[in-house]
């Protein structure tokens, strides 16, 4: 999944950063109110974890402008300011969860896995097509009812063109699923993890449009 982490503290924000890759999440940083809105108007992230006390603007004001532009992305608020009256003003404004500062990382990371798995339910935790069923809760994947073992990666690849079996995906569309900004990926990594997945799975499951990305067909096509 992919976080965009608001933070000005720079220390604060490269420690959460490393800690997040670690366990498996995508995650872009910017330091700034403003950055965050023009990011989330391009793309949005899974999750966004945002704090307050920003250089630009009030993290108030953008929290209440992200939630005009989704109203379903999950955002939590991550603050120094612990009053009654600041928690109960950040979710009336649309906040999903509230963690004051200073704050333990297990109780972080244990806040997120909630918003994974709101995000499992509601995108469908069992994808089946043909003979391949995903199941986002176990983080397993069946042909014919045989389990095939996937690396963390060939997984979120295959569950991002599952999701949208239909619809092409770039490699620029994938990559983003997998990896964070700045983050040194060679030009052929999502190539590589399609030649594995289509050792792993049926002939011509998934397919290359050449020159625009990769698709997998829905049953009906």
């Amino acid at each position: 999944m992919q976080i965009l982490l608001v933070e000005d503290d720079s220390d604060l924000a490269q420690a959460l950063t490393q800690t997040l890759k670690h366990e498996g999440f995508a995650v872009n940083h910017v330091s700034r109110g403003q950055q965050a809105i023009d990011v989330i108007k391009i793309e949005l992230p899974d999750i966004v974890i945002l704090d307050l006390g920003l250089p630009d603007m009030d993290g108030m004001d953008v929290l209440q402008t992200i939630r005009k532009q989704s109203a379903d992305l999950p955002i939590l608020v991550l603050t120094a300011r612990t009053s009654v009256e600041d928690k109960v003003n950040g979710l009336d404004l649309g906040a999903d969860d509230y963690l004051a500062k200073p704050f333990d990382v297990a109780e972080l990371m244990a806040r997120l896995r909630v918003f994974s798995r709101r995000a499992s339910t509601q995108k469908h935790s069992g994808l089946i097509i043909g003979d391949v069923k995903l199941d986002d809760k176990s983080h397993q994947v069946f042909i014919s009812g045989e389990e095939v073992d996937l690396s963390r990666r060939e997984f979120m690849v295959l569950k991002a063109l599952m999701e949208n079996a239909g619809r092409v995906q770039t490699r620029e569309s994938l990559e983003s699923k997998l990896y964070s900004w700045g983050e040194e990926v060679a030009s052929n990594t999502i190539e590589v993890h399609i030649h594995h997945l289509r050792k792993k799975l049926p002939d011509k499951f998934i397919q290359t449009l050449r020159g625009i990305g990769y698709i997998i067909k829905t049953i009906n096509e």
